[in-house]
């Protein structure tokens, strides 16, 4: 885990890395692609986020990420 911690959200460095790729706009196969991993792989970490940030949608993530200054 991260040394970094907003609002208790402590995130892994492949977390923060599919963040940041989430918010750049790119799809999962394409993350997935990038980081090495398989799409599913990146779609239970795309859930574990919407989970950890009580968020419903990936913008919502994102939004909140930055808001609490993780991105």
């Amino acid at each position: 885990m991260s040394a970094e911690d907003n609002k208790g959200i402590l995130l892994s460095y492949q977390e923060r890395n599919i963040i940041r790729l989430i918010a750049d706009g790119v799809r999962t196969a394409d993350i997935a692609k990038e980081v090495g991993l398989k799409p599913e792989t990146v779609k239970w970490y795309r859930k574990r986020l919407l989970d950890t940030f009580d968020a419903s949608t990936s913008a919502e993530v994102v939004r909140k990420a930055i808001q609490y200054g993780i991105l």
